[in-house]
């Protein structure tokens, strides 16, 4: 049989359509689509984009993929794919594709900050990390080494970089782009739960009577789950209910029966309004007697700043005459000046009110951590009496254009829905809580409202924060690639969580560095400040995703540093770079991600790595093989003047020399050769296996020689070591070999079956040992560990420091609403709020390579109200400015479009690189998770 590529596909296309809904397949059709697939392999995987983590089919044939289409045995996305997923193939395919190490030079082949990049060998570049690593090492110790992390790195190549980072260089300075997404959830998840990641599962969808979402688009960003939503919705259109909460209308909104658009950051306020109307004018709706046995309230202080820089910080001084400050002009310094004292405005001074501030009142902030306490209802009481009504729409109405009292009806139907007994409730959100200036607290107020109604870890009900990365769960949060953390929820400050993970990677005790405190945001200003020497961006754009950006190029292109990228695709970082290396993709490798409902998935190789390219578990390895326990284990004294322990001698006692190279004790230990390589078996059988057997092309390692593989299964090792930190810990997960047998299953894992409902004694073995244990006969036990003895006080603070044991107890937090550090003015009028769009996925490095996503979305586009371009003499196509005090941008006028903002209000997506708007952007954060705040900051409007 003859076919046409046009006719091949529509074929193929037609049939695997038919076959996802279930429809009989003609016939010819069937034999049509045979004929075109023949001599292709077929196996499943986990697509590279979202949280949402969709299974996939991929068919390879003559090395490369041929197809992909959604998996029909996938649970999370049941044959379907979003139109990103359909090109899952495509990316890994595009023409300036980085296919060998890329040095900055001068004419005579050296190194030079200022040169141009030229091709060198795998081993030149090692040699130039080495080189640099030891000049920061020397200067900074192991403060002044930082790597960008990933929530899309593998769990293999994030429990890689972790062991060379914390247990190698003993540095914590590696932070995800995770920490720009999730960390305020995990903060939240920490505070409340006391163990990170939802309690929930994608299920509630189907089993709820109302979706909430909270500052997420998920039509867009979580298409897959919206069509679930969509489904659920169409299937009871008069029970069900869909409500979209947002600053701005976008497709969520085309769904729901009530849109509310609210003012950045009032969120605060409406989750306190839902309170109080539970507890002053529903008492009966509270199940006190599930309160009394799991929950507790408690409070935190208030006067905690935004994130920002602090005075005193090297590039803040010296302070001048105009205002401005160190590398700082005086416009950022109007900003930043908010961090140490902000004045009480009158939009605030009610919420303050219980804590004895007034309208007009400075308040000085300081540092607080994560300190919080316990106190009485009745406190809390005291603490939601401000939100009426009234007050919360006065502040939290975000159309200008809308009536106040058609807004204040909208509320109150909200908090009845939430309130109405026998009514489940699902409420998600993702950036919108989570890229907060506030970003733990309302995190944390939504399990209030859930709590008081007992509609948490319910089938159909709970607060359910959706993850933005394929891995941000798997890898970043419980591999523990935050610079504060540990695989499993354990904590680099904790001693015994230290020499928990020091006897797993049997490396001497005291190795593990206790401070734990470049995040994301202090490694970019770190850098600024001459601490770190040497940083590596690893399956990121960290010069491109990072606000204030052009304070963070600047500092990496002029000061003394190294800075290496690797990637598959020369973005902005890579251009920043004095180093580019080319990372396999992912199905150029072994892996495995976890979504945001905990499921793992894994998948093999499919085809090898195009050029040179070599995955990042490969780079790290290598890496690790130039440097010895003499190198990195002496005595260091830290900037806070902790010191770190000489622990040569303790290792020479465990059997290594000095000689040992962290090679032989991290990755090719006794240990890890137990799993051997297996080409005869299942899963290892009939497929490439790059960094165990070497591959065809012959690519030379970091020794100029042929790399013919580390010769065991290094996969199946740093899984499995990685999965024994949770293991009895209730972060139970499967064998390796399982996880290729099944579409990804629900952690914790107990005796094979996976749990769908955490903390609920019926679905949750931990969740039923414990309640058996703490004898209180309830139905859930929040069994976290962290955070479970609290000093008790009131909302103003600690009266009794004595601890009080909170077993298997969650919490309900006191947290106000604050305004953010910079609101629009005189003369920065309006807000800008910035995110994704449908086609494209975050820097755009992929997805603009993808022909059919670029013509769909080939810019970024400054959606605005028609009213407000009218007003700033605009119009539809127009090129225009957004300037903010940081920095500015053009980007073309869009009134029509799909993204519908408010007057006062722009919204500009951050995934094109020409428009680069993380240079307006403020570098603000949640003080707790130090997540940066990229929905509001303020900025004026003009023509081009």
């Amino acid at each position: 049989m003859s076919l046409s590529r046009r006719e091949f596909l529509k074929s193929s296309a037609a049939a695997s359509a038919a076959a996802a809904i279930g429809m009989n397949v003609p016939s010819e059709l069937e034999a049509s689509a045979n004929a075109a697939e023949a001599g292709w392999r077929w196996d499943k995987a986990a697509c590279r984009f979202c949280g949402t983590g969709c299974g996939i089919m991929m068919a390879t044939k003559n090395g490369k993929i041929v197809a992909v289409k959604g998996d029909p045995a996938a649970p999370v996305n049941r044959g379907l794919n979003c139109i990103k997923g359909y090109f899952n193939a495509k990316i890994m395919y595009g023409a300036d594709r980085l296919t060998q190490p890329l040095l900055r030079v001068d004419a005579n082949g050296n190194f030079d900050k200022k040169g141009k990049f030229a091709p060198v060998s795998w081993k030149r570049a090692f040699d130039e990390m080495e080189i640099h690593i030891r000049k920061a090492l020397k200067a900074s110790g192991p403060e002044g080494v930082a790597v960008f992390a990933s929530g899309q790195y593998t769990v293999m190549e994030g429990y890689a970089a972790q062991k060379m980072m914390k247990g190698g260089f003993r540095s914590n300075a590696i932070d995800p782009n995770a920490r720009h997404c999730m960390a305020s959830a995990v903060v939240g998840f920490y505070q409340t739960f006391g163990i990170d990641e939802p309690s929930g599962c994608y299920d509630d969808i189907e089993l709820t009577d109302t979706v909430v979402s909270w500052g997420s688009n998920m039509a867009e960003m979580h298409p897959i789950l919206w069509s679930r939503v969509t489904d659920r919705k169409l299937s009871d259109p008069d029970r069900v209910k869909v409500i979209n909460m947002s600053t701005y209308r976008h497709r969520t909104s085309d769904l729901a029966d009530i849109e509310i658009i609210f003012s950045p950051s009032t969120d605060l306020a409406m989750w306190n309004y839902i309170a109080r109307e539970i507890v002053y004018n529903n008492p009966d709706a509270i199940d006190w007697d599930f309160l009394k046995k799991n929950i507790i309230f408690a409070a935190s202080p208030v006067n905690m700043g935004y994130g920002m820089r602090r005075a005193g910080e090297k590039s803040l001084t010296p302070v001048r005459p105009d205002g401005s400050a160190g590398k700082y002009s005086a416009k950022e310094m109007e900003t930043i000046n908010h961090e140490m004292v902000h004045k009480v405005s009158a939009k605030e001074a009610p919420a303050l009110e219980p804590y004895g501030y007034k309208e007009g009142d400075d308040m000085v902030n300081k540092p607080a951590g994560l300190k919080h306490w316990e106190i009485s209802f009745e406190e809390y009481k005291k603490f939601l009496a401000p939100y009426t009504l009234d007050y919360v729409a006065k502040i939290a109405k975000g159309d200008p254009d809308e009536p106040l009292e058609q807004f204040k009806e909208k509320l109150q139907t909200l908090a009845n829905l939430y309130i109405e007994k026998g009514r489940k409730v699902v409420s998600f959100w993702t950036m919108g809580m989570n890229q907060h200036t506030r970003g733990t607290w309302v995190n944390t107020l939504s399990y209030n409202v859930h709590f008081m109604l007992n509609k948490q870890a319910l089938p159909g009900s709970g607060a359910f924060s959706l993850t933005g990365q394929p891995s941000a769960c798997g890898t970043a949060r419980e591999v523990g690639t935050f610079c504060h953390r540990l695989p499993a929820d354990l904590m680099v400050k904790n001693p015994k969580h230290r020499a928990i993970t020091e006897k797993k990677w049997h490396i001497p005790n005291g190795t593990l560095n206790p401070v734990g405190n470049q995040h994301i945001m202090k490694i970019h200003r770190d850098i600024e400040d001459g601490v770190v020497k040497f940083a590596w961006v690893n399956v990121c754009n960290a010069y491109q995703d990072s606000a204030s950006a052009k304070h963070w190029i600047k500092a990496a292109r002029t000061m003394d540093n190294f800075i290496v990228t690797s990637d598959g695709y020369p973005g902005i970082s890579a251009m920043v770079s004095d180093l580019v290396l080319p990372s396999a993709m992912i199905y150029e490798k072994w892996g495995a991600y976890g979504n945001a409902e905990r499921r793992t998935q894994h998948w093999r190789q499919q085809v090898l790595p195009v050029g040179n390219a070599m995955s990042d578990t490969w780079q790290w390895v290598e890496l690790s093989k130039r440097f010895t326990v003499e190198d990195l284990w002496g005595p260091y004294t830290l900037r806070n003047g902790v010191k770190l322990a000489d622990v040569r001698a303790e290792a020479e006692k465990m059997g290594y020399s000095k000689d040992t190279t962290m090679f032989e004790i991290l990755y090719a230990n006794e240990r890890a050769k137990s799993y051997k390589v297996d080409l005869d078996s299942f899963p290892q059988k009939g497929y490439d296996n790059t960094e165990c057997i070497g591959d065809s092309r012959n690519v030379k390692g970091e020794n100029g020689e042929v790399f013919k593989g580390y010769g065991f299964m290094i996969h199946e090792y740093l899984f499995e070591e990685y999965a024994s930190f949770g293991r009895g810990h209730g972060h139970d997960l499967a064998p390796f070999t399982t996880y290729h047998k099944v579409r990804g299953l629900k952690w914790p894992v107990v005796d094979g079956k996976e749990t769908s409902w955490r903390f609920n004694v019926k679905y949750d073995p931990y969740a039923a040992y414990h309640a058996k244990e703490n004898g209180r006969g309830s139905t859930h036990a929040f069994y976290g560990p962290l955070a479970k003895a609290l000093s008790q006080g009131n909302l103003l603070g600690i009266t009794d420091k004595k601890k009080k044991p909170l077993t298997d107890k969650a919490k309900i937090f006191a947290r106000p609403y604050m305004d953010p550090p910079e609101m629009p003015d005189e003369e920065y009028d309006t807000w800008l709020c910035t995110g994704r769009v449908l086609e494209h996925w975050h820097s755009g490095t992929m997805t603009m390579r993808v022909p059919e996503l670029f013509r769909a979305v080939p810019e970024a586009l400054c959606y605005m109200n028609p009213k407000t371009a009218e007003e700033k003499g605009l119009k539809q196509g127009d090129l225009c400015w957004v300037e903010s005090r940081r920095g500015k941008v053009k980007a073309h006028v869009e009134t029509r479009g799909r993204n519908r903002p408010p007057r006062g209000l722009v919204f500009v997506p951050w995934f094109d690189e020409k428009v680069f708007i993380n240079k307006v952007c403020l570098d603000a954060t949640c003080p707790q998770s130090k997540q940066t705040d990229y929905k509001k900051c303020a900025v004026k409007i003009y023509k081009a």
